[in-house]
């Protein structure tokens, strides 16, 4: 029972100490800050309802879908599959389009696996937004992960290759830019003005079929299903989706959720299915979340995250709270709200006079239900920005003010330049002790931890448990070594490791 509790328990941890994808299955998967000079992106104000007699529901989809195809992309994954990826590769091909066709089932997907697959066929297909005439493009973490080429084909067959702004595993988004001019682009609504009910577009390049819309309701906002975090990809997930009946399928993942203006009011990510395709319930990341992501991206380089600073227990999951009753001894009843049940260091909510024990029922005003709630309403934001807390003690309402902090208790917003080396280059390291050493032959070794998704060490194939022998033709046995190699560093790195074969590879990276 308690290895249950630890496995429930990081979903309430994880993203309130901080403060999705198409394609895949359940199992896998505003306000804006201070800083008015992050805005850079064009907004629409407002999203809008479509009128509900026949003749102008008709012409509102025919107006959306004219203004959403033409800025809406295919992006093409290349990258080399070995058969020591072949686990993640499975995972991979489940989210997005198998460019290798057919259904197949699960066997036959693997026997494609353990093949290399040909330097002119892409891995995987999915969608994007293009959200500028410059060339940005929104899509998600997932469509882009792993490759070391990405083609964008507009609906015009227009072919470009792509380059990588930046990726956020933790709610699937990620930026890319092609070099041109003048292009369609959507413009970001304000996805907290959506209403249950409300009609809307799913847009994209299902199943091979380009240029594909599809029509449906807002059957829910606020939902967290558990796809970020439960497979291990994110740190620190966000998950507050749209869901959406409009149909959405394999090869969506990335492309257009947007309202009858034709205007983006999120970003199809995930599907619920026990099939793999489109089984009645979509799920889209938030425009106001995934345009606060794009900006801190092309701004800084890197993600702005807020944190609260405190672990909790969601009310609202029955399961949750009996688990943590049996293990702690507690009663603690079931209900709306998020029981505050510990601090990390220099906790903000601690400082701001949050205690354990206490309820928190609203962020800025905005009610918190559920964990859902509170993970975007906090971990939209960034370090420095200030929140309105109201909680519960003992009975009696209180609020606080709690100024948000990064994971290392700062307040400011930092660049790539600010990072350490282990984050930039996204993995720890542990000693590799003298007695694996000596049984394996080896003279140095550290072994890769807490290895980031899309980080610079896993785009060269480095996972968790694989052995780093050198960087830069010199030993290393201790991160301290790989700080010191690398720190200052600039142009391109040398990494020499072993995978958990015992095959010894030598790959690098243009330090970030």
């Amino acid at each position: 029972m308690k290895s249950t509790l630890k496995k429930l328990l990081p979903f309430a941890v994880v993203g309130v100490i901080s403060g999705a994808t198409t394609v895949g299955t359940l199992q896998y998967f505003g306000q804006h800050s201070n800083n008015g000079d992050q805005s850079y992106f064009t907004s629409s104000p407002n999203a809008s309802f479509v009128g509900m007699n026949t003749s102008a529901t008709g012409d509102d989809f025919v107006k959306a879908a004219k203004t959403t195809v033409p800025a809406v992309v295919t992006i093409k994954n290349y990258q080399s599959r070995t058969t020591s990826r072949a686990s993640e590769q499975d995972l991979f091909d489940f989210f997005f389009g198998d460019p290798f066709g057919g259904g197949g089932g699960r066997g036959q997907q693997k026997q494609r696996q353990q093949q290399q697959a040909p330097d002119n066929m892409p891995s995987g297909m999915g969608s994007g937004v293009i959200i500028s005439p410059d060339g940005y493009i929104i899509s998600n973490n997932h469509v882009v992960a792993g490759a070391n080429k990405l083609e964008v084909v507009l609906s015009n067959k227009k072919s470009y290759i792509a380059t990588l702004v930046g990726t956020d595993p933790n709610t699937d988004i990620s930026l890319l830019k092609i070099e041109e001019k003048g292009l369609p682009f959507l413009n970001f609504a304000n996805s907290d003005n959506i209403e249950v009910g409300q009609w809307v577009l799913a847009v994209g390049n299902p199943l091979g079929l380009n240029s594909t819309v599809t029509a449906g309701i807002v059957s829910a906002k606020g939902r967290g299903i558990g796809i970020l975090g439960g497979q291990g990809k994110a740190s620190n997930p966000i998950e507050s989706f749209i869901q959406t009946d409009a149909a959405i399928n394999p090869g969506n993942s990335g492309g257009a959720l947007v309202n009858v203006n034709g205007d983006l009011i999120g970003i199809n990510s995930a599907i619920q299915s026990t099939t793999g395709y489109y089984q009645g319930y979509g799920f889209a990341v938030p425009a106001n979340l995934a345009r606060k992501i794009v900006e801190d991206i092309k701004k800084f380089g890197i993600v702005q995250r807020g944190f609260l600073g405190v672990t909790s227990l969601d009310l609202s999951d029955d399961q949750q709270v009996a688990l943590y009753n049996k293990s702690k001894n507690t009663n603690i009843k079931t209900g709306s709200g998020i029981y505050v049940t510990g601090f990390g260091d220099k906790s903000g909510a601690e400082d701001a006079g949050l205690k354990i024990g206490d309820v928190i029922t609203k962020i800025d005003n905005a009610p918190v239900t559920d964990f859902a709630d509170l993970s975007i309403a906090v971990g939209s934001k960034r370090p420095g920005d200030k929140v309105l807390v109201t909680y519960a003690r003992n009975g009696k309402e209180s609020t606080t003010t709690v100024t948000l902090k990064d994971q290392k208790g700062g307040t400011s917003t930092k660049t790539k330049a600010d990072l350490s080396v282990t984050e930039k280059i996204g993995a720890e390291f542990d000693p590799l002790n003298d007695k694996f050493k000596t049984e394996y032959g080896l003279n140095s070794g550290v072994v890769a931890k807490s290895v980031s998704e899309g980080s610079e060490m896993a785009k060269i194939g480095i996972v968790d448990n694989y052995i780093i022998i050198e960087i830069n033709g010199k030993p290393v046995n201790s991160q301290k070594d790989v700080e010191k190699i690398l720190d200052k560093y600039q142009g391109n790195v040398q990494v020499k490791f072993v995978d958990d074969y015992g095959r010894i590879y030598t790959k690098g990276f243009k330090m970030p």
